[in-house]
């Protein structure tokens, strides 16, 4: 008997759903789907400043990893996904983009700096809640999608790289939201 019910208790454990993870309470779901392929939940940190929350950001993978580094090297699809905790402006978004960007750009800006501009300028207002999602697919550039803004592409690896350095590079937009997001699995 004991095994038929650990036989059902293991069926249900194949046949139930992914399980999300959640910070903040913000629920996010272990894979996603882009271009054709499954990316996987790698970690979430919480975006602080001062005493508020932000958003929280999960970052996706087509292969989970703890090193910043490596990702940026590796030319595979990837998302951050940002769900608000607030409402912000456009102005103030743009601006946190694009000081981190810089920052992690370092001698390279002058070169990214149109795309730059094309980028954040796809970046809407968002309400608590609203998701803003940042995805990369090699060949085709860096999707910024919201339900409030228009929807772009920018081109070139070398600008995914430096916009994603403003979560995992060197010089990340907040510290304890980077180790989150390179959790791992």
């Amino acid at each position: 008997m004991k095994r038929y019910a650990l036989a059902a208790l293991l069926m249900l454990g194949i046949a139930s759903p992914a399980l999300a993870k959640e910070l903040a309470g913000v629920k996010l779901t272990d894979t996603i789907q882009v271009d054709g392929k499954t990316l996987h939940l790698n970690g979430m940190g919480l975006r602080k400043k001062f005493i508020f929350d932000v958003y929280v950001a999960g970052l996706y993978l087509e292969k989970p990893s703890t090193s910043g580094e490596a990702i940026l090297k590796s030319d595979t699809a990837r998302t951050v996904r940002m769900v608000m905790r607030r409402d912000l402006d456009s102005k103030s978004i743009v601006d946190a983009i694009r000081t981190g960007f810089e920052k992690n750009a370092g001698d390279k800006l002058p070169a990214l700096q149109e795309r730059l501009n094309t980028f954040t300028s796809a970046i809407p207002a968002v309400k608590a809640n609203d998701v803003l999602s940042l995805t990369y697919i090699p060949g085709q550039g860096t999707k910024v999608e919201s339900k409030s803004g228009k929807a772009i592409s920018v081109e070139g690896k070398d600008f995914a790289d430096a916009l994603f350095s403003v979560f995992i590079g060197k010089y990340p937009v907040d510290e304890a939201m980077k180790r989150g997001m390179l959790e791992g699995k």
